[in-house]
């Protein structure tokens, strides 16, 4: 036992508690006694936060299965204008965080917005916002969540349909089933593993999401959290309805594990593996087909940034009135030294678990990737709260000055919390390099007398540059895409491209909010247009 407890194995495992620090944390407060506030929210609004989360969830993912079900399938199947383009546009809406769809679409369909505008323009004077629809509430978000999210799904569908074999639709064929019939009961069973983990990760999204759910003022488990700390500044009340939204977490992991184990999954047939050939469109078919994805595309990505644009260069003033080289700085910051911190630590548990070979540090391991799933807002309130335990109980009584400023309202603290948050991309995106690393290479390292340190820093860390640059590219997209982990714990007057569009947002200066989120668009489209040769290969590449 003692042999494997090196270096390696204790990083691996004070990763591992780090992360699942948080998940005990709000465990332990739900029992702590809490305000009279906990108590009128359980009388009045907590069947509310619940059942709206659940019709939100919901709604999400039967649009996001549509869209990215429907959109992978198409463009993994057939052949028509511009699906070369359409099959790494699409996920293009990964750069459009909800809460700035959720701005373009209030703005462009309320009352005097972008619609009426255009229309005013077009045909003169009118009375066309009664003729508008008008997309808030309930309805709007789960439009606007489920646009940038959809791509979740819609990569791993097509990753999925991509290589399925030619034998399962020929079999599809000799049984005389339709087209409508084949995708129904063979093309999509043999996906569905793929197709479950993707709305599994739009489920977690949607229950993380704070933005467009606190500019749609539609009550949830998430603004309750929020407002708890912010409002009544009353750690033990959000700690309570951080517990029923990890409820909700955990649920949902039980349910997703148990379909699999009851799923029957396709198996290659004696026959071979069968390169599947893409149907060739003509008429109007191949017109429906790219009017499908057009519309998906201008939907999803083209709208929200137009209505970006269109603010911006309308009111021009708001260029000048936000200092965008230092909200610039501030998120390369945070995105530099996050990766740098990510891409370290999970490269030493990922080596910590290779060498080590033990069942209890994997068991820990898995364990640790699961911050990925807990919102944001639960990891920022569960930090805080272990921080101000640890403050009090531990650091005070050994008679040392107070902690709590060097991690709450700090980049230190902001930094830990991402680590949490996104440590499960950094440790699968490198795992996933080293599973093509065989043991035998570390065994002739060992025969050489390279030390494992050796091993490690020359063998493995250049073999595994490709799966570093793709994490990091990963890390540095959800950190500029994240809000309330950075609105709740960032240092006084520290603003990124994220905080500053939301606070504008909060103070219905929409037009303002516009720059910050143009800005924060083109990063991560930037981003988006890296990785995309990552994500989606295919094998006639």
């Amino acid at each position: 036992m003692f042999r494997n407890f090196n270096i390696w194995f204790l990083s691996s495992l004070l990763i591992s508690i780090l992360v699942i620090i948080p998940i005990f944390t709000v465990s332990i407060s739900f029992f702590e006694d809490t305000s009279r506030y906990f108590e009128i929210l359980k009388n009045t609004f907590l069947l509310e936060y619940i059942f709206n989360s659940l019709v939100l969830l919901i709604g999400v993912l039967i649009l996001t299965f549509f869209l990215g079900v429907g959109s992978a399938y198409i463009v993994s199947f057939y052949k028509f204008p511009g699906v070369n383009f359409f099959k790494w546009a699409l996920i293009l809406s990964f750069a459009i965080p909800p809460y700035i769809y959720a701005y373009s679409l209030f703005a462009c369909f309320d009352n005097y917005g972008t619609a009426f505008t255009i229309l005013k323009n077009l045909f003169g004077e009118g009375e066309y916002n009664k003729h508008i629809p008008k997309f808030d509430g309930m309805f709007g978000l789960i439009l606007s969540i489920s646009f940038s999210l959809f791509a979740y799904v819609y990569i791993l569908a097509r990753s999925s349909f991509l290589y399925q074999s030619q034998n399962l639709i020929e079999l599809g064929k000799n049984l005389g089933f339709s087209k409508f019939k084949s995708f129904y009961s063979i093309i999509l069973p043999a996906a569905r593993p793929a197709i479950v983990a993707g709305l599994s990760l739009v489920a977690m999204e949607t229950l993380a999401e704070f933005g467009a759910v606190d500019f749609f003022s539609v009550n949830t488990l998430t603004t309750g959290i929020y407002n708890a700390w912010i409002t009544f500044d009353d750690l033990a009340f959000a700690n309570r309805i951080s517990f029923f939204l990890l409820l909700f977490i955990f649920i949902l992991f039980i349910t997703e594990n148990l379909s699999r184990k009851k799923a029957k999954y396709h198996q290659t047939t004696k026959g071979g593996f069968k390169q599947k050939e893409k149907i060739k469109l003509y008429g109007y078919k191949s017109f429906a087909a790219f009017t499908f994805c057009i519309l998906i595309f201008s939907l999803s990505f083209l709208f929200p940034l137009s209505q970006m644009l269109y603010w911006t260069i309308k009111f021009p003033e708001n260029l000048f009135d936000i200092d965008i080289i230092n909200l610039l700085l501030n998120t390369i910051y945070l995105v530099v030294l996050s990766s740098l911190v990510l891409i370290i630590f999970a490269l030493i548990s990922n080596y910590g678990n290779r060498v080590s070979k033990n069942k209890y540090l994997n068991t820990l391991s898995t364990l640790s990737i699961s911050g990925y799933a807990i919102p944001g807002v639960i990891l920022a309130v569960a930090f805080i709260t272990f921080i101000a335990w640890f403050d009090d109980n531990i650091i005070k009584s050994l008679g040392f000055l107070s902690i709590k400023k060097l991690f709450i309202g700090s980049i230190l603290g902001l930094v830990i919390v991402y680590f949490i948050r996104f440590y499960s991309l950094a440790y699968n995106g490198i795992k996933s390099g080293y599973e093509k690393i065989n043991y035998a290479v570390d065994e002739s390292a060992y025969l050489l007398g390279y030390s494992k340190r050796k091993t490690f820093f020359n063998i493995h860390v250049p073999f595994l540059r490709n799966s570093l640059l793709f994490v990091a590219i990963l890390v540095s997209l959800e950190i500029v895409r994240e809000l309330p982990i950075t609105l709740v714990l960032r240092p006084f007057n520290f603003e990124t491209f994220a905080t500053t569009a939301y606070i504008s947002a909060s103070e219905d200066l929409l037009e303002a909010a516009a720059v910050p989120s143009l800005f924060l668009i083109l990063i991560a489209a930037f981003f988006i247009t890296i990785t995309s040769k990552h994500i989606l290969k295919e094998k006639d590449d």
